[in-house]
């Protein structure tokens, strides 16, 4: 599944998105300058000493006072003093202090307070002396507030603020309404640039949500046939297929409003939010019907009741989840409201919240088959100036097993790669060295390895291609080689075959595929290394399997003992003690028997296993047709050239066919022998 890149909405929804911020932390840090700069202009330097009338009246007499400030309203008056004045009331002069030297008091009297200062400049006058200057003011207690009370109202503003945006900011809507839905509401004029055509693959999971965009707009067309509209869809399936993008296509398409929320969004910090926020979330749906909602990783909330690591304690996730099912089929209905999610976990979900009448359909986003790879590569490769002699069918049998969002990762690192060569085009060696970068890792230029080290590294990987190349299901091989690329010194590369069901000599034939590099350390250099760690952790899950989950074991069959529903959590065993050594020694002979058959295949193939060896000595990398010229052609078709075939002879549109029955599907099935780095740094 793909999609090209959508183009930048100028418009803004109706959450404010593309808004900056109503505060921002400049904000405070221009409150904090603008402080300082007060107290710097408004802070003169003067020095106030308070005295009693008596003290002042005398200043005043003596000619101490160049000028007086009068208060009336609050009975006070300031005397500024002179310079001669200012030691004898013992003021601090030193050190450089500058500023007015003032005596403070109360006045007695306001009414005869000018007959005072007139009598007093009288005396002075006869005396020789300068007269005092008076000035009456009309005191403010104004700013005397601002800096007793400024501090505190600026603390609360920032706690105000500041939770603010703990809480979401404008979207969040603040402390008081944490309780409000985050959805996303794109409607008409503010929705995605994504549509179906857009979306590459998935043919089955499209039409099926298309029906549900189509009855939104046509709803007569199947009401008269006396249809109801489903009430939900479930998307299922891996990771990077598809499911959000499939969600985006229906908010592209429809003509109604699609309000779109994670699931984990419904989580927060304080009890009861996430049942609030998902009763405000079907409030607003139900004002915007005929609407479409829709909750990405729903897992995050409707996780199966009953499984609560926490021990018998509340569970905040399990109160959200009996609200998300009471709105979504409760008592209260929600006509022309379809409720669309995504999870790739769909195993861990609650039952109910599976059932008709809340999810109806369960819509599974496999990862692509060959064709839908096709697609998607043509898809992205429409930006990226490529080689014209690209071949993108084979690309696309090369990326078996990829997601859709690998292939836009193999794209963009192809031309990553192709621009830091200083190439004009894209071509073939480019994308084979991005799948290389995806798989493997970068390759390490200054990893030092000896002669002995790499004898033993071409030896066991050349053990890998020899034993596969010889085997009926082995996978198709790509390439070997030798060149270090992230932990793995060396690796085999092979194009896994899909398969719907997979046999058991398929699974015995991987076993023996994968102990193949181990077994010919063992056979032509006497001693085994720890490089096959990888190889041998593989094998034992694929031998646990077998015995366990498929029931393909000789003394234990037709049992399956893995819980599928997890509800165990791992703390008891659904067999005895007895049976688990009858276990242990079935895996133990599953996987020696095949490790001695990869021994035999190794000796009856000596001479053509150390040619391999050698050439992959010499030049580090090796391919298809250098092995095929050493080992010829095998003599076992590859099942993706057989359906291939059977497509063009029929023009079906699609490899592959139907998806497997519930008994089939397979869950825990191991990777058919996927591309893997064997030969990992030690430790």
């Amino acid at each position: 599944m793909s999609i090209m890149p959508p183009k930048k909405n100028k418009s803004k929804n109706n959450n404010g998105q593309g808004k900056r911020p109503l505060f921002s932390m400049y904000w405070m840090y221009g409150l904090i300058i603008m402080s300082l700069l007060a107290l710097y202009y408004f802070q003169d330097g003067s020095q106030t000493k308070n005295v009693d009338w008596t003290q002042f009246e005398a200043a005043a007499q003596n000619g101490e006072l160049s000028k007086i400030v009068v208060l009336p309203e609050q009975r006070t008056a300031e005397g500024i003093l002179t310079e001669k004045a200012a030691k004898k009331y013992h003021f601090n002069t030193q050190n450089g202090v500058q500023g007015e030297m003032k005596l403070n008091t109360t006045i007695p009297s306001t009414d005869k307070i000018q007959e005072k200062i007139d009598s007093w400049n009288a005396a002075l006058v006869a005396e020789g002396k300068p007269e005092i200057q008076v000035n009456y003011e009309k005191g403010s207690d104004l700013m005397k507030l601002f800096w007793y009370f400024g501090p505190v109202i600026l603390i609360f503003v920032f706690m105000y603020f500041m939770s603010k945006r703990m809480t979401g900011g404008a979207g969040g809507g603040g402390i008081f309404n944490v309780g409000k839905s985050k959805a996303t509401v794109f409607d008409k004029n503010n929705g995605t640039n994504v549509t179906f055509k857009d979306v590459a693959g998935l043919h089955e999971a499209k039409v099926e949500i298309e029906e549900i965009v189509e009855f939104l707009k046509n709803p007569q067309r199947y009401t008269e046939l006396g249809a109801k509209i489903p009430k939900g869809a479930l998307l299922v399936g891996p990771p990077g297929t598809g499911k959000t993008l499939l969600a985006k296509a229906v908010a592209g398409e429809a003509d109604v409003p699609f309000l779109s929320m994670s699931g984990s969004d419904f989580v927060e910090m304080f009890v009861g939010v996430g049942a609030a926020r998902v009763r405000d979330l079907f409030k607003q749906a139900k004002e915007k019907a005929p609407c479409i909602v829709f909750i990405d990783e729903i897992d995050a909330v409707g996780r199966a009741r009953g499984r609560n690591p926490n021990m018998g304690s509340n569970d905040e996730r399990e109160n959200t989840l009996n609200q998300l099912l009471t709105a979504m089929d409760g008592f209260q209905s929600n006509n022309g409201v379809i409720c669309l999610a995504a999870t790739n976990r769909a195993d861990m979900l609650d039952k109910a919240l599976l059932r008709p009448g809340r999810f109806d359909r369960q819509i599974y986003v496999d990862l692509p088959e060959l064709t839908d790879r096709e697609e998607i590569f043509n898809v992205h490769l429409r930006n990226i100036k490529c080689n014209s002699k690209l071949d993108v069918e084979k690309l696309a049998r090369q990326t078996q097993g990829f997601s859709g969002a690998d292939i836009a990762n193999v794209c963009n690192e192809a031309a990553l790669i192709a621009a830091r060569n200083n190439k004009d085009a894209v071509d073939w060696d480019d994308f084979m060295a991005a799948i290389d970068r995806i798989v493997g890792g970068l390759e390490k230029k200054s990893r030092v390895i000896t002669d002995e080290e790499k004898l033993a590294i071409a030896t066991h990987e050349a053990g890998h291609a020899t034993v596969t190349w010889m085997i009926k299901y082995g996978n198709p091989l790509v390439k070997v080689t030798i060149v270090p690329r992230g932990r793995a010194l060396g690796a085999a590369w092979y194009a896994p075959e899909e398969r719907q069901i997979i046999p058991t000599q398929a699974l015995l034939d991987t076993m023996c595929g994968l102990l193949a590099g181990r077994a010919a350390e063992d056979v032509f250099l006497g001693q085994v290394g720890t490089g096959a760690s990888d190889d041998l952790e593989k094998c034992t899950k694929i031998a646990r399997s077998l015995v366990l989950v498929y029931g393909m074991s000789d003394k234990l069959p037709n049992l399956n003992y893995n819980d599928s529903s997890g509800q165990d959590m791992g703390f008891t065993k659904p067999y005895s003690e007895d049976t688990a050594e009858i276990i242990d020694s079935e895996v133990k002979r599953i996987v020696n028997e095949q490790y001695e058959r990869a021994k035999e295949i190794l000796r009856k193939y000596a001479r053509q296993h150390n040619e391999i060896r050698d050439l992959l000595v010499e030049h580090e990398v090796i391919y298809h047709d250098d092995v095929e010229k050493i080992l010829g052609k095998r003599q076992w078709k590859s099942r993706t050239d057989e359906i291939l075939e059977i497509n063009r002879k029929e023009s079906r549109p699609q490899i592959g066919g139907p998806a497997p029955a519930d008994d089939a599907e397979g869950d825990g099935t191991p990777p058919p022998f996927n591309p893997h780095p064997s030969l990992p740094r030690e430790g």
